[in-house]
């Protein structure tokens, strides 16, 4: 338990009214880096291990900063402030010495300069130690290549405290993300060790608030009872996958999540009670599912359904779809690709059989180069079915072979059969057969070896007899079970991600969605859990069984690389496969065994609930609500988890027996525009009913959609609170899954009720403050990066964050107002929009944008010239600053051409790649690009020309005659023009040296030249 706080009385609550730190400072840019090495981390990091499906989980890192960030005070030292909450968050200098960097003995004795190194290296020359007499002749630090033969290892005696405060001076000099990505996250190291430092500067600096703590349980149930008088509560009315609720309750908080979706619920109660386990309950949970296990591979043990002729074991089945072409009247097997194994040659040889007009599946081992070339191109090519016999190729269309056509009311449908709820396996005279083609087996030898051998093979006809022998007992027992609930009787409801199955395969329930095989494992595996006693076990073993199902339906796609079986939601959609694999029981198992699931320290045991509702259905007060609602372009959860509840519905387990198993789409908030507006807002009016008045909100949301931002400030409107500060964090990577101009930033709103009165302003008086208001938080912001960078070599925000700080400095005024020109701002908020609308808020915030960004001339541009410029002038050459510190994400470009009012700001992008975009340079504009257009007849433009014409090789005397041709006010824009070429000079020397010296060469003539 946390230690009663010993000088704190119940009654005074010191903090109520003091602002919180993360209303003063927050370092954006370190939190950032932080966040997408947690999300670089893929499988590794803690939350997936209970269902990777569920993709929207924000960092953990983040939710921690913004709890920490919530709590603690802001005193009258910011930089004093800033330094204790990164200690707290271990992303001090100090810290990432104990974060256990990847540096290696030599590699610190190359980094650092110390008077006596032979007190904690050893050096070895040619494999003999080194007498220190003769280490002192050496330059320290030295150079391991300068001296041949020489290695250095650490001192075996070494403390490690020693080493850690060495490890951190060898980190100096680099940038902060590379110190990130050569050490461990914060929460991978040991605690004691990370944090047992810090709490002495902890206790110094809050000491003034009768604050004496050693660990972060403890501080923060000692801020809860100065802010709030208890324990502080975290709420999250969105909770999905569980992040925000569990790093809540591991730092100490109590905790209420909801969730409308009973698979979010199951998830963040998996979060709480299966990683935050205390070690007895891990255990119990452990032996509980491998009793499970045992019970279920003893049935198919008996039923002789995995194993060979030889006793050898399946591992995985790889099956295909087959289908008849209309041209030859063969029966064709189709796949993207052939390839069964790259690392060992191995693919799937199509060989014509003429009697039967189908083709021979042989699986070839220790294939040519070519023969593996050749394989890769399957017989599903751009959409068609195509393939080779008797020398000629032919080609159909899938969409041919489904019979796609638009029925009188525009709808796309086909000629598929739709299949009836007792069909499991495709029909006689189905257009798409399931055919399997190979078999991955285990030898009987290492069956009970850690690392087992394994071959593929062709498919025999015992092969097809025990599939046979499958097929009959799911046939036999399929309507018992799905009256008993162990397998899925329910109807797939169209939608705009549940089409698809219906569309493409005939499929209309999601038993159909797995191949016979897989329904007798899960069905056997869901029985025995259903048969367990209640309790926390049984619980968990069921919602690890949600993830065995993700790795075993027809979604699942088999990887060639490394010989596995990938999850079915890959991405957010119900992707139908051509050639999916079937995991056997035990490799089916062990995508979801407990040794397997990440273990965390046990979660703090207060009060921790997850209940299944609406999210304005709140029921329970929480002294700070933190949030990931959905916006536009969510995901449609509410339609791809219906995969699962349609397995667990019937017999959950106690606590999921309390939680409503349905989808409940109607309900569910999504999308956009005014049913979205009014769902949000009876969320966030809920939210700020069931908080304290110096309670807060933090909403983190992503975004593509503009016209979200305006929603959002709407609904906070609306729900009466006032935006009082935001913040910018990087929070994705780059991914397949990202691609399409996702953007890859998460805007955190900080928000407190709005004070009671009805307050009016207008338009004219508005402005003045948005702008001294905008004006304030940019000129904070950028002092405490100067000081920052003189003491840490690097600065806290970037121009994104700074940008933000603009449109948060103009929302903290707006909505500090009920009424706006005489208009009702809660009435605004809620009234439907008219296309291309332009209200009074939007004016102002846009207002606010350009105040923003007059402030942030680049760095190297004289700010008489950024003045004297605007629009796509200013956009390009703030990018063209940015893109020099390596930023690369496409969220900045969108961002800034929004706030510089450019709407065709595409037109000078040389790449729009989500986290690899890029402006054009010079030479990557054609002609007509700069002529004519809204940048050619700019000051940028005549420069870009002007380099595009010397890299064309034309004289500098004839390139400035054209110059001076094309501007009347040639003269009076020397300076500015000047100005620009040395910038972009400066900003290319390094990146496109060419372009730099035709920029320069304009700069030196143009400043020059006589008048």
């Amino acid at each position: 338990m946390v230690a009663t706080p010993h000088a704190i009385s119940l009654e005074s609550f010191i903090l109520k009214n003091t602002p919180a730190l993360i209303e003063r400072v927050f370092p954006a840019q370190k939190i950032s880096a932080e966040a997408q090495k947690e999300r670089k981390a893929g499988s590794g990091q803690t939350l997936t291990a209970l269902g990777s499906y569920w993709k929207g989980r924000k960092p953990l890192i983040l939710v921690r900063a913004l709890i920490l960030g919530s709590l603690l005070p802001a005193t009258d030292d910011p930089e004093a402030d800033l330094e204790i909450f990164e200690k707290l968050m271990a992303i001090d200098e100090a810290a990432f010495g104990r974060r256990e960097p990847k540096l290696t003995a030599a590699q610190v004795a190359e980094r650092i300069a110390l008077v006596n190194p032979w007190d904690y290296f050893d050096y070895t020359l040619k494999g003999t130690k080194v007498d220190p007499t003769a280490i002192k002749a050496l330059e320290f630090p030295c150079r391991l290549k300068d001296y041949p033969g020489l290695s250095v290892r650490w001192k075996r005696e070494i403390a490690w405290a020693d080493k850690q405060k060495l490890l951190a001076v060898a980190l100096k000099g680099l940038s902060y993300p590379e110190k990130v990505a050569l050490c461990k996250r914060p929460e991978e190291c040991d605690p004691k060790t990370l944090y047992g430092p810090i709490w002495e500067a902890v206790n110094q600096h809050l000491g003034r608030f009768g604050i004496e703590v050693y660990s972060h349980e403890e501080l923060v149930a000692q801020l809860g009872m100065l802010r709030f008088g208890q324990q502080p509560r975290v709420g999250d009315t969105f909770c999905g996958g569980g992040s925000i609720p569990f790093e809540a309750a591991r730092l100490g908080c109590d905790v209420y999540a909801s969730d409308l979706n009973p698979i979010a619920c199951m998830l963040t109660w998996g979060a709480l009670n299966i990683i935050g386990a205390s070690p007895e309950e891990h255990a119990e949970i452990t032996q509980v599912q491998q009793t499970v296990a045992e019970s279920v591979d003893q049935e198919i043990m008996e039923l002789g359904i995995e194993h060979n002729e030889r006793g050898d074991r399946a591992k995985a089945y790889l099956y295909c779809l087959e289908t008849r072409c209309p041209q030859t009247g063969w029966k064709v097997p189709l796949a993207p690709s052939w390839v069964i194994s790259k690392t060992r040659n191995v693919y799937a040889k199509l060989v014509p059989n003429h009697a039967k007009k189908r083709f021979d599946i042989e699986v070839v081992s220790n294939a040519s180069m070519v023969e593996m070339e050749a394989a890769a191109r399957g017989t599903v090519q751009d959409g068609c079915l195509s393939y080779e016999l008797g020398g000629k190729i032919y080609c159909t269309p899938i969409k041919t072979l489904r019979g796609d056509y638009r029925d009188e009311n525009g709808v796309n449908r086909n000629r598929l059969r739709q299949w009836e709820k007792h069909d499991f396996m495709p029909r006689p005279d189905d257009t798409f057969q399931e055919r399997l083609y190979c078999i991955q087996w285990i030898t009987k030898e290492t069956l009970s070896k850690s690392r087992q051998e394994t071959y593929f093979a062709s498919v025999t006809p015992e092969d097809l007899a025990r599939e046979r022998k499958v097929a009959h007992i799911v046939a036999k027992n399929l309507a018992r079970w799905q009256e008993e609930g162990v397998v899925p009787d329910m109807a797939i409801e169209p939608g705009d991600k549940t089409d698809e199955p219906i569309r493409t395969r005939g499929w209309s329930y999601w038993h159909q969605l797995f191949f016979p095989r897989q329904i007798l494992t899960s069905a056997l595996l869901n029985k025995q859990a259903s048969r367990l006693p209640e309790g926390l076990a049984r619980a968990a073993c069921v919602a690890l069984f949600s993830k065995t199902l993700d790795y075993n339906s027809k979604l699942v796609q088999w990887a060639p690389s490394h010989e596995t079986v990938n999850n079915s939601f890959g991405n957010q959609a119900l992707n139908t496969i051509y050639n999916p694999p079937v995991r056997a029981l035990h490799y089916q198992l062990g995508s979801a065994r407990m040794d397997k699931i990440p273990t965390s320290k046990a979660i703090y045991r207060s009060v921790n609930i997850v209940s299944n509702h609406p999210a304005g259905n709140i029921d329970k007060q929480s002294s700070l609500w933190i949030t990931d609602p959905p916006y536009a372009d969510a995901i449609h959860y509410h339609e791809i988890t219906e995969f699962f509840i349609a397995w667990l519905r019937k017999n959950p387990p106690a606590p999921f027996n309390n939680w409503i198993w349905d989808s409940r789409r109607a309900l569910a908030t999504q999308g956009s525009g005014d049913n979205f507006r009014r769902d949000m807002v009876a969320a966030y009016q809920a939210m700020a009913d069931h908080m304290p008045d110096n309670g807060f909100q933090c909403v983190m949301f992503t975004h593509q959609d503009t016209g979200v931002w305006s929603d959002m400030a709407s609904i906070f409107w609306a729900a009466g609170l006032q935006v009082i500060g935001a913040w910018y964090i990087a929070t994705e990577t780059s991914s397949e899954l990202k691609k399409g101009g996702y953007v890859q930033g998460t805007v955190i709103l900080i928000l407190r009720k709005r004070s009671a009165g009805q307050q009016a302003g207008f338009k004219p008086r508005l402005l003045p403050q948005v702008r001294k208001e905008v004006g304030t938080q940019i000129q904070e912001m950028m002092h405490l990066n100067r000081r920052t960078e003189e003491h840490m070599g690097a600065p806290v925000f970037n121009d994104s964050d700074l940008q933000m700080a603009g449109y948060a400095a103009a929302l903290k005024v707006l909505t500090g107002y009920t009424e706006i020109d005489g208009e009702d701002m809660t009435r605004l908020a809620l009234r439907p929009r008219q296309k291309g609308e332009k209200t009074v808020v939007d004016a102002i915030v846009q207002q606010a944008a350009e105040t923003a960004n007059s402030l942030l001339v680049p760095e190297g541009l004289p700010p008489e010239t950024w003045e004297a410029i605007g629009g796509i002038q200013r956009f390009y050459l703030r990018m063209l600053d940015m893109e020099t510190t390596g930023a690369s994400k496409l969220d900045n470009y969108q961002n800034f051409a929004k706030a510089f009012r450019v709407e065709n700001y595409q037109a000078v992008m040389a790449s729009q790649k989500p986290n690899a975009a890029q402006l054009k340079g010079a030479k990557d504009f054609k002609p007509r690009e700069l002529a004519g257009t809204e940048i050619g007849e700019t000051l940028l433009g005549q420069v870009l020309v002007g380099v595009q014409e010397l890299l064309q090789e034309k004289d500098p005397p004839v390139v400035m005659g054209n110059l001076r041709d094309a501007l009347s006010d040639y003269f009076q824009q020397r300076k500015h023009l000047q100005a620009i070429a040395q910038f972009i000079h400066d900003k290319l020397a390094k990146r496109r040296p060419e372009e730099a010296r035709a920029a320069e060469i304009i700069a030196s003539r143009v400043q020059t030249e006589r008048l």
